[in-house]
């Protein structure tokens, strides 16, 4: 694997911070004088990512999950426990499925009490309980499968290698509109089309981005995918570039997924052996570069404009659209950014063809979808599903029920950024349609779950704490109206009359949903929505007792 000298930046800040465990005033020096960055911008962006640390203990304090699963998991006790260390929480660290993540070092260990911590390996999904089939899980539970030989035993870069001599990179890209595979990263835009538009647009050199920044609460299926068949996500991203024109691409990966780095530093340099990556890849004239770049904590990275001017260098704020990135995306150049699990479904449609992937879904839906599963349900996990199951076949059928004694409550769509599905809109079908039909979405594809012990309003403010806390700062209806809605959510502020309380709330969201600059910003109304929506007794209590 080559030195990613076309991002220089973020690898800069990790070398320093790996060396004296924090980023200390003399590092900054040093960095703002190799890349020539002023040192107060520079220090501007440092700080905008948690994960930097600028003072002891640094680097190795205890980072203690406290997203909304861990919440209910109990993770302020670990939080006391470790207090003497210097810890101090994170936010939801995509470990939803194996409560409560710990951060120390280059170590995330796991478990529901301070003695129980320890390192464990992602859970695989479980066996699939469907009558059709998968499409990137359907090879992921082999032995071996993170390999080079285990995932080329599997029909690994065929798709990559018949498409570079037999095909050409328009019909890859006719492949990909026939299937219908649009963007399973939340925002569903069709991927043959995004392709498209960058092979067709002017500039060189072109790239590809891989959005591996999961950092969506209660989405974390992302890492199994790269834990478990990192390959499957390189050569997406080489048919992406044979089919586009690229000629390098980047790995954009959370910091809170070190274990995963790893995994993907070894099976980049396995391809790179292999001849699968560089110049002249099979003797042919198409030459891809591939680079892994490991953030450093901070939710905005997740859109994709964000992730890129972090990859510059640049302070991660949303760029202002048009124009996007498929004509100025990397170095204002033809881009294109695809999340991993787009990415691993590319060479599966290849191989089995468009009609294969448009009959894994169910009616007129085509192909499926991976959904991360969390909370007060018996089998959290990620489960690949047939785009059009119900909800509730995914509840009670898949992942077995509530505990026992208990019933749901509410679930959340998207992560949080759906807001709350709760009482009869719990029979939705998992597609969009179905789903925005009840005001929300399915996005990412995370969904936690709830049942009838939990207070509604604290996990809506838990929520909402989250938005404030991430909001960029760009734009002041995200950066003002989250910490507003926040303080309604917990009694701190706002009228003591339900009806004007209400109004206000209303008020609020429309601005953000009108005026943002990104998703945040239009996103996070919807918890208070929903909240309202589903459980007005609740609030009514809320703002009566405050």
């Amino acid at each position: 694997m080559r030195h990613p000298e076309p991002a220089p930046l973020l690898p800069l800040l990790h070398q320093y911070h790996d060396r004296d465990g924090m980023l200390t005033d003399d590092a900054l020096r040093e960095i703002s004088e190799q890349l020539r960055i002023p040192l107060a911008d520079l220090f501007g962006t440092v700080t905008f990512y948690h994960f930097f640390a600028r003072s002891e203990p640094g680097k190795n304090a205890p980072r203690v999950c406290d997203g909304t699963i861990c919440k209910l998991k109990g993770c302020d006790s670990i939080l006391e426990a470790l207090k003497d260390e210097g810890a101090h929480p994170m936010p939801c660290a995509g470990r939803c499925d194996e409560p409560i993540p710990v951060i120390r070092g280059d170590e995330v260990l796991t478990g529901l009490t301070v003695d129980d911590l320890k390192v464990r390996a992602t859970p695989l999904p479980p066996a699939y309980p469907g009558d059709t089939e998968e499409c990137v899980f359907a090879n992921i539970r082999e032995p071996g499968r993170a390999s080079l030989e285990g995932y080329r035993s599997g029909e690994g870069y065929e798709a990559f290698v018949s498409a570079l001599q037999d095909s050409t990179p328009q019909a890859v890209i006719d492949e990909l509109l026939a299937s219908g595979l649009a963007g399973r990263g939340g925002a569903g835009f069709p991927t043959g089309r995004k392709w498209q538009a960058v092979a067709d647009a002017p500039g060189a050199p072109k790239t590809i981005v891989c959005n591996a920044d999961e950092g969506e609460p209660g989405c974390f299926k992302d890492r199994v995918l790269m834990d478990y068949d990192p390959h499957a996500v390189i050569e997406g991203m080489l048919l992406a570039g044979y089919a586009t024109g690229a000629k390098r691409g980047f790995i954009y990966l959370r910091y809170e997924y070190p274990e995963t780095y790893r995994i993907l530093e070894k099976a980049i340099a396995e391809a790179y052996d292999a001849g699968l990556l560089g110049e002249k890849i099979q003797g042919t004239e198409f030459t891809f570069e591939l680079y892994l770049i490991r953030g450093a904590g901070a939710y905005i990275c997740g859109e994709e404009t964000s992730l890129l001017n972090s990859l510059e260098g640049k302070h991660p704020f949303p760029r202002n659209r048009p124009p996007f990135p498929v004509t100025h995306g990397f170095e204002d150049l033809p881009t294109a950014v695809n999340n991993v699990e787009t990415l691993a479904s590319v060479a599966p449609i290849l191989r089995n063809g468009a009609q294969w992937y448009q009959g894994l879904g169910l009616g007129d839906h085509a192909g499926t979808k991976l959904i991360s599963l969390s909370g007060d349900v018996k089998r959290p996990g990620n489960y690949e599903v047939p785009i059009g199951l119900p909800l509730q076949t995914l509840l009670n059928e898949w992942a077995d029920g509530p505990e026992d004694g208990r019933s749901f409550q509410a679930v959340t769509m998207a992560g949080l950024s759906g807001g709350f599905l709760a009482h009869d809109d719990l029979h939705v079908t998992l597609d969009e349609p179905s789903i925005r039909s009840k005001g929300s979405f399915l996005g990412a594809g995370g969904i936690m779950v709830f049942d009838d012990r939990r207070n509604m309003v604290e996990v809506a403010h838990g929520a909402m704490s989250f938005f404030a806390h991430e909001s960029c700062g760009k734009c002041f209806p995200c950066r003002i109206g989250t910490q507003r809605l926040t303080e309604r959510l917990n009694g701190n502020a706002g009228p003591n009359d339900l009806a004007a309380w209400t109004a206000e709330v209303e008020d609020i969201s429309a601005t953000m949903k009108a005026t943002s600059a990104c998703g945040l910003g239009m996103a996070a109304p919807l918890v208070t929505e929903s909240l309202m929506r589903y459980f007005p007794d609740d609030v009514a209590q809320h703002v009566a007792t405050r």
